[in-house]
């Protein structure tokens, strides 16, 4: 199956090029509609209804850092983050199996703690918690979370299916979660150096939320129909709005241009990426963790949602030779490069 005749550092592939050499020769069979390669796998079921199922890690020293992060915080993020892989099919998810390994250093309460947070999750996006695994770890905390939902298969939306002209649209804000993991990490170091400092969070509750208690767009989903808008294509934002541009761009074999005066950016997360030098926009790019929805639309579509204070229309679909870019403030085209989360 695999001729490898050296050795090949992961790191070379990336965590996506990795997925695609694992199983680019499996073959699709028992009426999967889609496999590997979207937010989430798509099963045909009975009378055009499907069942969508997509699962997700969270590893501590990898995705968190337990010096710092809440575990009920933690618990309702774990389950919140793959609700948004649903979402991002225009699906409605009903169920989530949640397995999790912990060490000897983690007693009763602290794992009440994080299943208190999954229910508050479950409960508040309607979802049934329904099995799951436990296990011991050599070291460190695991969680391992799976969503099963549901959609006809014409709602279902997919990171394929733009077409050159089509509208880009983000809904939310960009790069308030990265800006709090960097605030996060900021007094992280400065407790490390003088543990009798208190941490120093005052007026950035919006940023820290962003990181520590991320939302899914449910919402959305509803206010889709309502508009009678479906997507032509659709992914939620985990790696960095760049990143998610190119996995759009590259399913629909097309180019995407970007506007950087029109990304959505909270005052908050503009004013603390300035404070520690960094740029704003870089920060919304390839930030990550917003779990905002990135989608294509139609231009006949463009005056259902022009004015609605959910959705920002960033860019356009264009031809593959075209390219990635982003015009700047000043004007300038600049290629589009994504440098968001990197696995390996």
């Amino acid at each position: 199956m695999f001729e490898n005749a050296e050795r090949t550092e992961l790191s070379t592939l990336g965590e996506f090029g990795l997925i695609d050499h694992l199983t680019k020769n499996f073959t699709l069979r028992n009426n999967t509609i889609a496999g590997v390669g979207d937010d989430a796998a798509v099963i045909k079921t009975s009378n055009g209804k499907c069942t969508l199922i997509s699962t997700d890690m969270l590893l501590e020293g990898v995705h968190f850092d337990l010096s710092y992060f809440p575990l009920k915080h933690l618990g309702y993020k774990a389950i919140t983050v793959n609700l948004s892989d649903m979402y991002a099919m225009n699906a409605k998810p009903n169920q989530v199996t949640v397995s999790i390994a912990m060490s000897s250093r983690f007693s009763l309460e602290a794992v009440e703690e994080i299943y208190q947070g999954i229910q508050l999750a479950c409960d508040k996006y309607e979802v049934d918690l329904v099995g799951g695994d436990t296990s011991t770890s050599k070291q460190g905390l695991v969680i391992s979370v799976t969503v099963v939902g549901e959609a006809t298969e014409n709602e279902i939306v997919y990171r394929k299916g733009a077409q050159v002209n089509d509208l880009v649209v983000v809904t939310g804000d960009l790069g308030g979660a990265y800006c709090g993991f960097q605030m996060l990490e900021r007094e992280k170091r400065v407790y490390i150096d003088n543990p009798s400092v208190q941490p120093d969070l005052a007026g950035y509750d919006y940023i820290l939320e962003r990181q520590l208690k991320p939302e899914a767009r449910k919402d959305i989903i509803e206010i889709f129909k309502n508009l009678t808008i479906h997507p032509t294509s659709m992914i939620d934002v985990s790696d960095g709005l760049a990143s998610e541009c190119f996995h759009l761009a590259k399913n629909s074999e097309l180019g995407i241009t970007l506007y950087e005066d029109k990304i959505p950016i909270d005052p908050t997360t503009y004013n603390f990426a300035r404070e520690l030098d960094l740029d704003p926009t870089l920060c919304a790019l390839s930030g990550g963790e917003d779990y905002e929805l990135l989608f294509t639309i139609n231009q006949s579509d463009f005056e259902k949602l022009s004015t609605h204070p959910d959705f920002s229309i960033i860019g356009y679909v264009t031809d593959k030779s075209a390219g990635m870019n982003l015009i700047t403030k000043g004007g300038n085209k600049h290629t589009l490069q994504a440098q968001g989360w990197a696995a390996f």
